[in-house]
């Protein structure tokens, strides 16, 4: 197999010029070996310029009759990683197997470029800042990052040879992605699913925007706990002082409140005093609340505007004041005196220092805890009070679950994150962010009262910044003057859309005004009705809900939950029927890949190094669901498939015509074979169906390498000119092409265009080689064959045991055998034992034969067994060594001691004393005289 110099190097315009005229030349034919860089890149780029992978489908036909797959727009942020590579090619694994199955396959492609990650990667990529912009002006930049990447992205994705219909991609900042976005909002908020509050809300300091509790994600970092003395201000109690323990001493400022647990019996005395913060000096009240923790340090705790979701439940339900001592950037406000200015980190320090040599800090120890972090940044998060914009969601918790049961998962386990998800939620989802990057909220707020106005649905993208709201004066004060909103929408705000950004969803003002209601009585998929007053309508009804959502399980609570909140919301429907979750890429040493480690694995190296085919045979090797190691040896394992897969095609192609005509009868051993290809066929359309990747390839690579390859291809050279037997080879060879297609695209259209593709299509040119490809074939159904499949079998171990046989004793494999003896049920294949392996007499005999099998050694397991005997494990030893030992079934008895089956293992040896040589096989015993 060749594969000559890195792709990566074709980027440049020259070397991409000598790869299109290489491709235009390509001719698909059998000679030589495989060259999977020219074969690869030649139908990478055909299938993209004759649209194989177009879907075809009609808003009038049956849904049923459509595989639709709601992909997920990766994030425009920088280079292909093996998440990317992992993912994609899952979910083609889907769909090449749907579209050979129903025949019209929805697999989009889209480009989320929009928000903090597009607004990020702009700032690093140009070295500014978003602040020294003009909104407008900064969007701008990052269309024009972001279309550079997108275009890099859209080339390395098709290097992976993945069959998404590239007519049907879309960017989540584009106009008609805006559109629905804005339309999306205008919807729930007439719905009164969306509300804009002044309240504590997370926040991010280093991002500079408020962000959802799914934004959130738990670090471990070092801290410290100290414990602080408190003085008391009133005199309702004898004790001057309590002590509070905080990992936050920089919040004392912000502190608003002491609380005590009402059944705390050592604090009640302080219940209803007032206490007088150190340093600072200021006097809080001191009140009783169930939710203090008594078990957590001195059970006296403060509340500080804000630290913790606690502090902001205190702060609600005992209408405290609102004392911020940190500002949007984290840095110390004027409320901490001297230390104004100050980072968090700094005044930590500083406070510390300060209320030691005030005497106030009376012990301080290191630990370490979970710290909420933005996950796009990895910055501890704050909790600052600011307008923002909500969808409510707590109250629908239930529903929410009950549309997570209505799919199906694969693997069934994922669920349990999405239910664990939903119960943990405190928070309803906020929706809006503090940024220049995103889609803008299409409200106006009178200057006067704050009444909101909402753009008009026939007037979206509106952009408040720059147009005109849809009245001249307030319909609640009748003000003239507004004020746009500048905050925009978080993105997975839009993200969530991607099922009605697929199937076309829009607003129609002379439409069904009940559109939004797509069936959720009935339970089936209902086109919208026409007529009425204006509704929601889609273009493409046939693809909704969706057939398939595949994502990473790090997203479920990002992704398809709010996927879930949205399409629910609007259609009244679950949005997709099934959702197949992947898991992460580790290294080899079954780490998660980080740039830290210096253990990230980059796709452009392994994709230089080693052909697409098997890059796509190593996706196929875990469990969906499962998180599993990248490991070169399956790469190199799916190489050799390739290499084998072409040599037995070349050598097929040797033995019989291309279209052999069916023989009246066949020969038993090739009505085996095909019987057994039809159980490969039964097996593979079930793993495919449940998304059982890894086993459908075993399976398949099982069969044809060991049963096709290595046996029957071996009869076939004896058997060549049998018309049944080339029936047989041509029959299974085409279907194994089809069977590997999902897998191995680009081998098998080469295989399948040098071999079978009829020749007027061939030189049809371009506009017919859409038709004539092997991935828009019929997947392959069994066509009844029966046979003895176990009998066929065991003759097939006969074989390969006679030809090690012939190898071992240097014979040829054409040369007699006198006499051999099957142990074994190979009955009706005799005659191709003989044949096949030139035996002149052949027995077949179903006595046992003359075998003697004797105990030859007990290993034991000593990493287990020297822990638990201590230096018993001598007299074991010594025991077995004078064969002082009984098994009794699975125990060992040796030396007083009774040993458990994970203790040791028996090893038996087996003799033939009769003539000849036994060869043991799985299923026979074969005697050669």
């Amino acid at each position: 197999m060749t594969r000559e110099g890195d792709r990566s190097e074709r980027s440049d315009e020259a070397s991409g010029e000598t790869a299109s005229r290489e491709a235009e030349a390509h001719t698909p034919e059998l000679a030589g070996e495989y060259d999977a860089e020219a074969i690869e890149s030649h139908w990478q780029r055909r299938w993209v310029e004759t649209d194989t992978y177009a879907y075809e489908g009609d808003p009038e036909q049956d849904p049923n009759t459509v595989y639709s797959i709601d992909t997920p727009p990766p994030t425009v942020s920088g280079s292909l990683h093996m998440g990317h590579l992992y993912g994609q090619t899952l979910q083609d694994f889907a769909a090449r197997f749907q579209r050979m199955v129903d025949g019209d396959v929805l697999f989009p492609f889209g480009y989320d470029d929009n928000g903090i990650a597009s607004e990020r990667l702009t700032e690093d990529e140009l070295d500014i800042r978003h602040q020294d912009y003009e909104r407008q002006e900064f969007q701008d930049l990052c269309r024009d990052v972001c279309q550079t990447y997108e275009a890099e992205f859209t080339e390395k994705m098709q290097g992976l040879g993945t069959s998404i219909d590239w007519n049907r991609t879309y960017k989540t900042i584009e106009p008609r992605v805006q559109r629905i976005s804005q339309l999306s909002f205008l919807d729930l908020y007439e719905k009164g699913r969306e509300y804009r509050k002044k309240a504590p809300a997370i926040w991010c300091p280093e991002c500079e925007t408020a962000i959802s509790q799914v934004e959130v994600e738990d670090d471990e970092r070092g801290s410290h706990f100290n414990d602080i003395a408190f003085g008391i201000a009133s005199e309702g109690t004898n004790r001057e002082e309590f002590v509070i323990s905080t990992t936050r001493p920089e919040l004392i400022p912000a502190c608003v409140a002491v609380f005590v647990h009402p059944e705390d019996d050592d604090n009640q005395d302080l219940i209803g005093e007032t206490a007088r913060v150190p340093i600072f000096g200021h006097e809080v009240p001191i009140i009783e609340d169930e939710r203090v923790d008594m078990e957590k340090g001195s059970g006296v705790v403060m509340c500080c505007t804000f630290g913790d979701q606690n502090d902001i439940e205190w702060y609600q339900a005992h209408d405290l004041p609102l004392r911020v001592a940190i500002d949007e950037t984290a840095t110390m406000t004027d409320l901490a005196g001297e230390y104004e200015g100050l980072s968090t980190e700094e005044a930590r320090k500083a406070i510390v220092e300060d209320l030691d040599e005030e005497g106030a800090l009376r012990d301080r120890w290191e630990i370490t805890h979970a710290v909420g972090v933005h996950e796009r940044c990895e910055t501890p998060v704050e909790y600052r009070v600011s307008k923002q914009w909500y969808v409510e969601i707590l109250d629908h918790k239930e529903e929410y679950l009950d549309a997570g049961r209505e799919m199906d998962w694969y693997p069934e386990k994922m669920f349990t994150r999405y239910k664990h998800w939903i119960e943990g939620l405190e928070w309803d989802w906020l929706i809006s962010r503090q940024r220049d990057s995103g889609i803008p909220f299409p409200v106006w707020y009178c200057e006067e009262c704050d009444h909101p106005i909402m753009a008009d649905k026939a007037d979206l993208p509106v952009d408040p910044l720059s147009d005109e709201p849809p009245v001249e004066a307030c319909p609640e004060c009748g003000h003239a003057e507004f004020e746009a909103e500048e905050d925009v929408f978080d993105t997975w705000a839009t993200s969530s859309l991607t099922p009605l950004i697929n199937a076309g969803w829009d607003w129609d003002g002379e439409g069904a005004s009940e559109a939004s209601d797509l069936g959720a009585e009935s339970g089936e998929r209902q086109r919208p009705a026409n007529g009425g007053d204006g509704g929601f309508t889609m273009e493409h009804p046939e693809l909704y809900p969706f057939d398939l959502r595949p994502q990473g399980h790090d997203i479920i609570s990002f992704w398809l939950f709010h996927t879930v909140i949205k399409c629910y919301e609007h259609t009244g429907e679950v949005p997709f029927d099934a959702t197949l979750i992947n898991g992460h890429v580790l290294d080899e040493n079954r780490e998660k890949m980080s740039k830290s480690r210096g253990n990230v694995v980059a796709p452009d190296e392994v994709i230089a190094e080693y052909p697409v085919d098997a890059i796509r045979f190593w996706a196929a090797s875990a469990a969906v669901g499962d998180d599993f190691p990248y490991q070169e040896q399956d790469l190199r394992a799916g190489e050799k498939l390739l290499r084998k897969l072409w040599n037995a095609s070349k050598l097929v192609d040797s033995l019989a015509p291309a279209d052999p005509a069916e023989p009246d009868e066949l020969a038993p051993i090739d009505r085996w074979l095909l019987a057994e290809l039809d159980d490969a066929i039964a097996d593979l359309t079930a793993h495919f169906e449940a998304h059982e990747y890894a086993k459908a390839r075993d399976r398949l690579r099982t069969f044809f390498w060991n049963t096709f390859c290595d046996d029957y291809l071996e009869i076939a050279k004896e058997r060549e000119g049998d018309p049944s037997t080339a029936y047989a080879l041509r029959t299974a060879h085409r279907t194994f092409l089809e069977l590997w297609a999902p897998f191995l695209p680009h081998v098998t259209e080469e295989l399948w265009q040098a071999v079978y593709a009829e020749s007027e299509t061939q030189d049809a040119g371009d506009d017919a080689l859409e038709s004539a490809s092997i991935h828009v074939r019929d997947w392959p159904a069994p066509e009844g064959y029966e046979a003895d499949l176990d009998a066929g079998e065991t003759t097939m171990d006969v074989i390969s045991a006679l030809r090690r046989y012939k190898s071992e004793n240097q014979l040829p494999l054409n040369s007699e055998l006198d006499a051999v003896t099957v142990y074994g049920a190979i009955d009706g294949f005799e005659d191709v034992v003989r044949t096949v392996m030139h035996v002149e007499d052949l027995t077949v005999s179903d006595d046992d034969p003359d075998v003697t099998t004797e105990l030859s050694d007990i290993s034991l397991d000593y990493s287990t067994l020297g822990p638990r005997y201590g230096e018993k494990v001598g007299e074991i030893d010594d025991a077995i060594d004078d064969e002082a030992f009984e098994l009794d079934g699975d125990t060992l008895v040796v030396a007083g001691e009774a040993l458990e089956p994970d203790l040791f293992e028996v090893s038996h040896e087996r003799t033939y004393s009769g003539a000849g040589e036994m060869i043991e096989t799985e299923s026979a015993i074969v005697v050669v005289e």
